[in-house]
């Protein structure tokens, strides 16, 4: 549609205004810092950053049901920059202009509602939202597309070219670093680390398709993330971790279609996502706290992080009751197939802790809950999902196992409706099915396959029949006839099938 041909009160909405006035936000010593370049940490304590709209409060001048029609009625736009994450401009960068804004269809990625079996499996009603059907098949999309729509600003308002962005990954990330970087060639260029053989093949396929230069090094992303820091501290690059708050800032919009696609209505409705790195679980608080405050939801959902027990540090330190005797301690991670949650000291920690605190002041109860779950648990549960639907990944296995444990320890009541996070395709770990229906998993990572949940394919070949086709050789006649039939018969005996009586 047309701007035109909207509701007269509408229009002036419709195309969001360039207005905001942004600052970077230490946790740390509480110093503010201006957006003109790109900062990570605060120069002045080094601590890691959060991007605020110091004119946040005009957004409370629109009301919540006009937020409402405005953000639904952009759904009909047809304009690219405003079909993605930027349907919430105002929210995610409004000093960003629509002309540099990078859409690569990424953000409103579908929630499937689980059917009635695996719903009553896993102990009430919830949803897969699948990010892995972002452009690059997982959720790190949204963060790309805004840090690079704000790098692309930057180098289109400076002049500047030859811009080279960097980032640590355990897949995912460089996937959608390389993805987005490229689009923005030649004035933008792409370099990612990988741990050495702690990726799949087929995510280490997409940084090379997408002609990104990609190292590998020995250790873990922890590793890998320690040598990028280096490197954007001395050297003139782009880092697209999530130390970049521009990332976090982009994943907020996770929230804002959960929000939309419930209708603004979050009462009794819980949100468990994967910890990894914590950016993640960083976006989702602050999103939902940012549509709470400017009136567009009025009731904060419930939120639950998960870690694996190869990888918890998070966990731990939320395990202490007592926030006054917290400690947070890394931890040396063990291998998981949730993959990308193998992050023994994450960099969003310090927002993960800042963020706890505020999401359950407003909701004047504890509202943030952490769990741990084991690794047989994430495979058992990918697959149970996968077997009634779903395309989840190991991390929306994770994420199901972390539902199901939340319940079982009465942290969610009976009635809520959860919303799961699937963070990528289940094809990017489809290498760990593999391991699980062969039951060979290395010993470290404590999984062994449960027979109910093992499938491999059946090789029918009637021993019977003398001559079968084979590519450059095809049956004909009575020999092609025979083979239909043994096959067809062998198949149906395989199935228990009972052939079709007369009169039917």
């Amino acid at each position: 549609m047309k701007p035109h041909d909207f509701p007269d009160d509408i229009r002036p909405f419709l195309l969001p205004k360039i207005e905001g006035k942004f600052t970077y936000q230490c946790l740390g010593c509480g110093r503010r810092h201006g957006i003109g370049e790109l900062l990570y940490t605060c120069p002045d304590c080094h601590q890691v950053l959060l991007l605020e709209d110091q004119d946040f409060d005009r957004l409370k001048n629109i009301s919540g049901p006009l937020w409402h029609r405005i953000f639904d009625y952009r759904k009909m736009l047809n304009i690219p920059a405003l079909q993605g994450i930027y349907r919430y401009h105002e929210f995610i960068g409004p000093m960003i202009p629509l002309d540099d804004i990078v859409y690569l269809g990424e953000g409103h990625t579908p929630m499937v509602a689980a059917n009635a079996f695996l719903a009553g499996e896993a102990g009430g009603p919830f949803y897969f939202k699948n990010d892995g059907q972002n452009p690059s098949a997982s959720f790190k999309d949204r963060g790309m597309a805004s840090a690079l729509s704000y790098l692309n600003s930057l180098v289109r308002g400076n002049g500047i070219s030859d811009v080279l962005a960097v980032c640590a990954s355990t897949g995912d990330t460089s996937a959608a670093a390389a993805l987005y970087g490229s689009y923005l060639q030649p004035h933008i260029k792409t370099a990612v680390l990988l741990p050495h053989k702690k990726v799949t093949p087929q995510q280490l396929s997409q940084p090379l398709g997408s002609g990104a230069a990609v190292f590998e090094i020995p250790g873990v992303f922890d590793d890998c993330m320690k040598v990028v820091e280096a490197l954007s501290e001395q050297y003139r690059v782009a880092l697209l971790n999530s130390k970049n708050a521009w990332r976090i800032l982009g994943q907020e919009s996770y929230s804002y279609e959960i929000a939309q696609d419930f209708e603004y209505d979050l009462h009794r409705k819980v949100v468990v996502v994967p910890i990894g790195n914590a950016g993640n679980i960083t976006a989702v608080m602050n999103g939902f706290i940012k549509f709470f405050n400017a009136g567009i939801i009025t009731e904060l959902p419930k939120i639950v992080g998960v870690q694996s027990n190869h990888a918890n540090p998070v966990y731990r330190y939320f395990s202490e009751s007592d926030p006054d005797k917290r400690k947070f301690v890394p931890v040396n991670v063990k291998s998981s197939v949730a993959q990308a949650a193998m992050i023994g000291n994450p960099v969003s920690m310090p927002r993960v802790i800042h963020l706890e605190n505020r999401y359950n002041d407003l909701s004047e109860k504890q509202n943030v809950f952490f769990v741990e779950v084991e690794e047989q648990s994430i495979m058992d549960w990918q697959l149970t999902a996968n077997r009634n639907g779903h395309i989840a990944c190991t991390h929306g296995g994770e994420c199901l196992a972390g539902l199901v444990q939340a319940r079982r320890r009465g942290m969610i009541d009976k009635g809520e409706v959860a919303i799961i996070d699937s963070t990528a395709h289940a094809l990017k770990f489809s290498g760990f099915q593999d391991l699980y229906f062969e039951n060979s998993f290395p010993d470290e990572f404590n999984i062994s396959p449960n027979d109910d949940l093992v499938n491999a394919p059946v090789f029918v070949r009637p021993a019977d029949l003398e001559k079968v086709p084979s590519p450059g050789n095809p049956l004909e006649g009575g020999d092609l006839k025979r083979f239909i039939q043994r096959v067809s018969e062998e198949i149906a005996q395989a199935l228990s099938l009972k052939k079709i009586g007369r009169g039917e």
